[in-house]
């Protein structure tokens, strides 16, 4: 994280602040932990967790906002086997879906524990710095990882997305499925398959949609079984595709309370058990509605 640099401006002289690491490695893990739904958007499972004939305890064990299996390993400062060794849990927790869901069960209840998806499970490494060959080989592993860069000045603590590497995600047209309020009875519908069903006016929408959401720096765009999820380090826009009432359907990460809710353009999705991010969603159904949308883009951007 060379390239960030925080200054104390006071009496319009300005201080560097130099960047430090924590003291410790478990200072580091204990401060994310304690933090980690308004750090990453993962919810916390478990710290230290054995993996027992598997060897050694995994840091810190979440749920994402896509309700994906996370490992998380932290270091200190730089260490070429903290990828390595999140890496080699994640073939533990492949193993042990049963176990990981009675634990999801635990800690968030039954629903959350029928919820996990095991198509593609995610590695986060917190380190204070790494390689450029590192952000390079994640390339080559195949598998979903993010690299997070942290540094501390003063009592501000910095977290940088350096490299993110979506994976391959088994992600099928249709699929069978309990019925739910979000989805309704029958076979599930991708939104990949809707939006490959979807007018040429809504494909177009979506495009435009697409490419606003993916301008700030760092943004990437992660298919999930219902929705197209919008990220940094954490989700600040998940999309979905609603073909009969011609919108596309775009869920920002903000409290309703925040907002001025506009009949037929924005509503309060926090109580109805909707897929994708619970917050406000926009009804999109124009470049028109795009544009008036602008504002609350912006703010769950900054969010994120």
């Amino acid at each position: 994280m060379s390239d960030l640099k925080v200054f104390r401006v006071r009496g319009g002289r300005a201080t560097e602040i130099p960047g430090e690491s924590v003291a410790v490695e478990r200072e580091l893990q204990s401060l994310v932990e304690s933090n980690m739904e308004t750090m990453l958007g993962i919810r916390f499972l478990a710290t230290e967790y054995p993996t027992g004939q598997h060897g050694g305890r995994v840091d810190s064990l979440g749920l994402d906002e896509a309700n994906n299996p996370v490992i998380i390993e932290y270091k200190r400062s730089r260490d070429r086997n903290v990828i390595s060794q999140a890496l080699s849990y994640l073939v533990w927790l492949q193993n042990h879906h049963h176990e990981f869901e009675r634990l999801v069960a635990d800690r968030l209840g039954p629903e959350a524990a029928a919820a996990v998806d095991w198509s593609n499970p995610r590695v986060v490494c917190v380190a204070g710095e790494f390689t450029y060959h590192d952000t390079v080989a994640v390339e080559a592993i195949g598998r979903r990882i993010d690299l997070v860069t942290y540094r501390v000045f003063d009592d501000v603590l910095t977290l940088q997305l350096i490299a993110s590497i979506a994976g391959t995600r088994w992600l099928p047209s249709r699929a069978k499925a309990p019925t739910s309020e979000a989805t309704g009875p029958g076979p599930v519908v991708s939104v990949q398959h809707r939006l490959e069903g979807a007018s040429a006016e809504l494909k177009e929408l979506f495009d435009a949609v697409d490419e606003r959401l993916l301008m700030p720096e760092g943004a990437r765009m992660e298919p999930q079984q219902h929705y197209f999820a919008y990220r940094r380090i954490k989700n600040f826009a998940t999309v979905r595709i609603q073909p009969r009432k011609k919108v596309v359907a775009v869920n920002l990460n903000l409290a309703p309370a925040t907002v001025e809710l506009e009949d037929g353009f924005t509503r309060d999705v926090t109580t109805v058990g909707c897929l994708g991010i619970s917050g406000v969603e926009v009804s999109l159904r124009s470049r028109a509605d795009l544009e008036r949308a602008e504002g609350l883009i912006l703010r769950s951007i900054a969010a994120s």
